[in-house]
């Protein structure tokens, strides 16, 4: 049977309802960096998720090819993933994440879903929902610790050769995003607000603030696909970096 993150890893994927705190190990991932509205159709954003895809279904079906990975055991491909900022957005003094009317709103998301988390970006202390088209993301897609940087630069390679298209934006990263909240939000996009809301209680309950910086993002994992779930039922997790208060 193929190994499951969702189901091995279940703290890490799959959390109560109801906001808990977390300490996230450091994680492989690909990922593909952008900017720009990810319910844009045609754009940046969804183009990113077909590259990611696109690479982590050459390493998965690797078994069958030339290359052989040290360590190999066939695994089902974890879900998408992201890590959302704006640069140059200040919101309240928590960092916490607003748009322009005062209300937390994650917006839309695109068919595929996705973003991501940079070491060299500007400090994100807010993001304005309402200004999509400023969005800055890395999606990412999480990968075996078998795998490694060779690994997929092999596999860009690979998928450039059978596919005739660039690859050349997908690269590999590492993240340890260390002590965190998260929460799983069932419902609608537009509707994660009150989770978030929710989170931010808890942490002023238990003594935690939010911790946004240049290196720790608002993430969200995408458990569900949008094409085929209803928007009732959607389910990703929301996860923020958070530090005593």
């Amino acid at each position: 049977m193929a190994f499951d993150y969702k189901k091995e890893y279940k703290e890490f994927y799959m959390p109560k309802n109801r906001p808990e705190l977390v300490d996230i190990p450091e994680m492989n991932f690909i990922a593909v960096r952008g900017k720009g509205n990810p319910n844009e159709e045609g754009g940046a954003y969804k183009a990113a998720i077909g590259l990611l895809y696109g690479i982590a279904f050459t390493i998965k079906m690797s078994k069958k090819g030339n290359h052989k990975i040290d360590g190999y055991f066939d695994y089902v491909v974890p879900p998408l993933e992201g890590f959302w900022w704006q640069e140059n957005t200040y919101g309240a003094e928590d960092g916490s994440f607003h748009n322009s009317s005062g209300n937390h709103n994650m917006g839309n998301r695109p068919e595929n879903h996705s973003p991501g988390y940079s070491l060299s970006h500007s400090p994100c202390y807010g993001i304005d929902y309402n200004r999509k088209e400023d969005f800055c993301w890395i999606s990412v897609i999480r990968l075996p610790d078998f795998v490694t940087e060779d690994d997929v630069r092999w596999a860009v390679k690979e998928a450039e050769k059978k596919k005739q298209q660039d690859f050349s934006k997908v690269e590999f990263l590492t993240i340890r995003e260390g002590l965190c909240v998260q929460c799983m939000h069932i419902g609608a996009y537009d509707d994660e607000p009150a989770t978030v809301a929710a989170m931010d209680a808890f942490l002023k309950e238990k003594g935690y603030v939010n911790d946004f910086n240049e290196e720790r993002m608002h993430h969200e994992i995408y458990l569900s696909d949008a094409r085929r779930t209803a928007p009732e039922r959607l389910k990703t997790v929301i996860r923020h970096p958070v530090k005593k208060g």
